[in-house]
Formats: C-alpha cells, sequence, structure tokens
C-alpha cells in the first residue's frame, strides 16, 4: 500500500521559515515525479514545485521562485520543501504527490500538512 505522510507545517510569521517533509512508503519514490501542491481555503489547489527522480531538475511556480526549495533523498524515501521569506498569501495546506507523469492524473498524494503564515 502506497502512502505519503507531509511533516513540517505550522504557523510562522511572515519573513519566517518553515521545512516540509514527505515521506513515501510502498513505492520506490525514485522512479517517480514528485511535486508539492498547495491548497488555501476557497481556492483551488495548485502546483507548487517539482522534482524529477534524480533530484537534478527542478521546477518552481512563478509565485515561490527564488523563496521555495524542493529536494529529495531517495535513499531515505523523501522529498523536502524549503521554505523561506514566507508571505500570508503562502497560507495553505500543503500536499505532496507522486506520480510518474508531470500532470499528477494518477498520482498518490499524501494527507497535507498546514502552514499558516500571519503578518
Amino acid at each position: 500500500q502506497v502512502q505519503l505522510v507531509e511533516s513540517g507545517g505550522g504557523s510562522v510569521q511572515a519573513g519566517g521559515s518553515l521545512s516540509l517533509s514527505c515521506a513515501a512508503s510502498g513505492v520506490i519514490f525514485s522512479s517517480y515525479r514528485v511535486g508539492w501542491f498547495r491548497q488555501a481555503p476557497g481556492k483551488e489547489r495548485e502546483f507548487v514545485a517539482g522534482i524529477i527522480w534524480s533530484g537534478i531538475s527542478a521546477v518552481y511556480a512563478d509565485s515561490v521562485k527564488g523563496r521555495f526549495t524542493i529536494s529529495r533523498d531517495n535513499i531515505k524515501n523523501r522529498v523536502y520543501l524549503q521554505m523561506n521569506s514566507l508571505k500570508p498569501e503562502d497560507t495553505a495546506v500543503y500536499y505532496c504527490a507522486a506520480d510518474s507523469s508531470w500532470n499528477f492524473k494518477s498520482a498518490y498524494w499524501g494527507q497535507g500538512t498546514q502552514v499558516t503564515v500571519s503578518s
């Protein structure tokens, strides 16, 4: 059974930092592209960042470029999202997802972790 578990969410003031972690079990993580998504209240879920199996290439939403960094450790079966210079508009539930393609239509999803940024 494939399971993704996010951790590391919390509350922080604007300008602060948080580091999220996504731990995978039941799947060979290195075979998948992994992405971080977020969903704010009343809004659709949006892509935040993604990384390929080797970790060499990553993509980011324009809204987080230069502030967030995605990385992965295939040995530990984990993917991380380092979030710096956080803004109130970054407040959302953050999800990790793993899929063989970038469209994430058949992805495995975690349960999400709440990130709250206060001004």
